[in-house]
């Protein structure tokens, strides 16, 4: 089964647009510093979190959809 490259893919961009989205926290009311949890503001436990989220989806993607050249010449074979 011949691979896609990950740019062709629609829905991995539609995913890292809302991830991109979600990790600039605009959307939080202005001056809120609190709560602030282990010594950190909330805010910046959901920049935290979307940069994980980003991290593993493009790991998730060049695992999963990256196509290598040599994947290509090697058709299986050792």
């Amino acid at each position: 089964m011949k691979k896609k490259e990950p740019v062709k893919h629609f829905k991995i961009w539609v995913i890292l647009l809302i991830l991109y989205v979600l990790s600039v926290p605009w959307y939080l009311p202005k001056r809120t510093y609190l709560p602030i949890v282990f010594g950190i503001p909330y805010w910046a436990w959901i920049v935290l979190g979307v940069s994980l989220a980003i991290s593993i989806t493009l790991t998730y993607v060049i695992k999963h959809y990256w196509q290598l050249s040599d994947e290509e010449n090697n058709d299986g074979e050792d």
